[in-house]
């Protein structure tokens, strides 16, 4: 799959994915004429171009302007806070679906890349073995990646492994048990892992972009076995699947970037680019005229997401240790200046220095206190704390606030990333050892310019952070915190991590103990003029309350799936079939 034609050919796949309707209508139908026509399949050329219109399924920072996007805007989790505050555009987080809805968009989307792929895995007919099994391999990688999906949003789904016409009988097949798909997705992962031949860029579907998409996929299917299931062979079969694919990965010679930014704030055309970073394994690549819209809703008057008290107080701070433990004064109160600037710079310094890359050095809230950066409008967010992590503060003012023009690459899977797949599934093994920890954890630590003198299992097996709400030993706790820490508001890793550890009722805000999920900054200092527009709890930001509501959002056991669209049920109701829905819907 050649760059050009993955440049060539993104615009017009995102305008097919916007086009397509539910699997049961216009996705069972051949994409066209031509490529329906067996010939098509015999050239190289043809089904590059096919396996180019799946690189969009990468979403990375979204398409021009766009709010669909994996980094940030996805608030459903502990890290973030979005506001009912007057005058928001966006209303309180809460659950995907909070009623049957008419159409599941999981559901129609990924049929639609099923059968994409389906075509290229099932007609491709070159007459060299090596390039047609290569080829083959691309596609069952991505239709693995449309499987896993819509099984962590739906359970038990349909596998179709053809291309179906209307009269096939599999258009209307049964729901198939969700441990067989994933089976069967681990079968398609493994089969690209041992057929992509090799490839000389971090934009192609390669041989580590199979490695880094198997050790994703199964440290979610591993967890879900074991928390979920309850099912230890499953589990522990699924993890060694992680550490097979994340010892492939880090045998490659990548190395971490100097800088934690380095890997969120590159351009494609500019310097330094993302696809020349030794920390990237895949990217998605954007340029000023095919760009994006991230850094702009980060740096307009529309109030931010902010990052939530939660998610603030679980960074360690510089000697290793959490808040609750450390030396260091703990406090969170900003120093408030005679022009009224809300000042955390001392806050963060004491701080992993992933949070001072990932927040802004001044507080922004209500309708007076705001922040300006130097390429950016003045700011103002739902929690006080605004977001820099995806500004690039060497792009200009223009290129920056500009919706549809931003052109930072968006990383997608990349060597702190193993990193972290790796310990964990190292830790619940229970074959975690020093030499991992080295490996693995000193570099990220050092990186963010944390005390490592005394890091070592047996250290963080002591920690024993009262702060621990999820059950497990604080060895899994402290490498939890590491990936939330390296991953925050990343891919939405917190949502589906809370999904897959059973944690989802973290996000339960009527429970007391969870009021950090809602709270953000400390400004008990403020002024009366100060807080206009902002609503606070003992002296904390609440982005869930306005003068006359809070809203809240609760727990029930149905939200770790999704409901199927009642459309669906209907259609098969039509033929005499039954479709029965997730438990609760």
């Amino acid at each position: 799959m050649k760059k050009h034609i993955i440049f060539g050919l993104i615009a017009v796949a995102a305008a097919g994915l916007t086009s397509c309707n539910d699997f049961l209508d216009d996705n069972r139908y051949p994409l066209d004429k031509q490529t329906d026509n067996p010939a098509y399949w015999t050239s190289k050329v043809n089904v590059q171009a096919q396996i180019a219109t799946l690189y969009p399924n990468f979403t990375g920072y979204g398409a021009t302007t766009s709010w669909v996007n994996d980094f940030w805007y996805r608030s459903l989790s502990d890290d973030q806070c979005s506001s009912i505050g007057s005058g928001a555009t966006v209303s309180f987080s809460t659950w995907n679906y909070q009623k049957v809805p008419s159409a599941n968009s999981v559901w129609d989307a990924s049929y639609a890349e099923i059968r994409r792929c389906n075509y290229i895995i099932n007609y491709t007919n070159l007459s060299n073995a090596a390039e047609n099994n290569d080829c083959i391999a691309q596609g069952r990688l991505i239709r693995a990646m449309q499987y896993y999906d819509l099984v962590r949003n739906l359970g038990d789904v349909p596998l179709v492994t053809e291309v179906l016409n209307p009269d096939s009988p599999e258009v209307y097949g049964e729901r198939v048990n969700r441990n067989t798909v994933m089976d069967f997705v681990l079968e398609d992962l493994d089969f690209a892992v041992n057929n992509i031949l090799a490839k000389d860029g971090k934009l192609e579907f390669s041989v580590d972009l199979a490695n880094a998409m198997k050790s994703e996929i199964c440290l979610y299917e591993a967890a879900y076995a074991r928390y979920h299931q309850k099912d230890e062979a499953r589990a522990k079969k699924y993890y060694a699947e992680v550490v097979k694919a994340c010892n492939a990965l880090m045998e490659k010679g990548y190395s971490l970037s100097a800088n934690y930014l380095d890997n969120y704030i590159s351009y494609l055309n500019g310097t330094p680019s993302l696809l020349s970073n030794t920390e990237i394994i895949f990217a998605r690549a954007y340029s000023a005229d095919l760009g994006h819209s991230c850094a702009s809703y980060l740096s307009t008057e529309t109030k931010i997401l902010g990052m939530t008290k939660s998610a603030f107080d679980s960074y360690l701070f510089k000697d290793g240790k959490p808040k609750a433990l450390t030396s260091y004064d703990t406090t969170d109160l900003p120093t408030i200046t005679e022009d009224g600037t809300f000042d955390i710079s001392a806050l963060l310094a004491v701080r992993d220095d992933r949070l001072a890359q990932t927040i802004d050095p001044q507080l922004a809230f209500g309708d007076v206190v705001s922040f300006r950066r130097p390429n950016s409008n003045a700011l103002s967010s739902t929690t006080g704390y605004t977001i820099k992590k995806y500004i690039n503060p060497g792009a200009s003012y223009d290129a920056t606030i500009k919706n549809g023009a931003n052109s930072e690459c968006a990383p997608i899977y990349w060597l702190a990333y193993t990193y972290c797949d790796y310990l964990e599934a190292r830790a619940e093994l229970g074959e975690l050892t020093d030499g991992d920890i080295t490996k693995c954890m000193k570099p990220l630590w050092e990186r963010a310019k944390i005390d490592t003198s005394n890091l070592s299992k047996a250290y963080l097996e002591s920690m024993n952070d009262p702060a621990n709400n999820m059950g497990v030993s604080s060895l899994l706790w402290e490498i939890r915190r590491l990936r939330r820490s390296e991953l925050m508001f990343d891919h939405n890793h917190r949502y589906w991590d809370l999904i897959r550890w059973h944690k989802l009722d973290l996000l339960d805000t009527t429970k007391p103990e969870h009021i950090d999920i809602t709270l953000g900054a400390n400004v008990s200092g403020a002024s009366a003029e100060q807080l206009a527009g902002t609503f606070t709890d003992n002296g904390y930001i609440n982005g869930a309350r306005n003068s006359t509501t809070l809203e809240t959002r609760v727990f029930n056991d149905r939200y770790y799936l999704q409901p199927l669209g009642s459309n669906i049920i209907s259609l098969y109701n039509a033929k005499g079939l039954e479709l029965k829905n997730n438990p609760g819907w």
